[in-house]
């Protein structure tokens, strides 16, 4: 599961990664390349951009939707996998090439991709918060057991 802190990290530094060329760039490592679906390319035309942890070499998140992927197969299409799984992300939806974007379309795919930001970083803290009640409820139910044993 994501972190508040790396949704929010991603969330800041991905608004260069409208560029193909800037998210073709972060697949420098990537493990999958000739002979694939997933190559480079690949992954960057659907949006994604390379963002492997310690013990995920594959991690793949789309930086428009956050949409993160993982467990990557060489027959994998990411167009598909990106379709599949955010079949309503702004950046499958687009029309046009970054470049050719008016200010108007742009400023609405950023207040979209604000929104997406927004209602992730919502669900996360009531995630964390629903793993603290859970926490707090257990470890009451071990200090009322306890004292009931006495």
């Amino acid at each position: 599961m994501t972190s508040l802190n790396d949704l929010s990290a991603r969330f800041y530094s991905y608004n260069k990664m409208y560029s193909y060329d800037m998210r073709l760039q972060s697949f420098a490592d990537w493990p999958f390349r000739e002979e694939c679906q997933c190559t480079p390319e690949m992954m960057a035309t659907s949006g994604f951009v390379h963002c492997p942890s310690v013990n995920e070499p594959d991690v793949a998140c789309c930086f428009f939707c956050l949409r993160e992927l993982e467990g990557w197969e060489p027959e994998d299409n990411p167009w598909s996998e990106h379709i599949k799984r955010s079949p309503n992300c702004g950046f499958l939806a687009m029309k046009k090439d970054f470049g050719e974007l008016t200010v108007a379309e742009f400023y609405h795919l950023e207040q979209e991709r604000l929104r997406i930001y927004i209602r992730k970083t919502i669900h996360l803290k009531i995630a964390n918060f629903r793993d603290e009640v859970e926490k707090t409820v257990n470890y009451m139910r071990m200090l009322f057991d306890s004292e009931s044993v006495m």
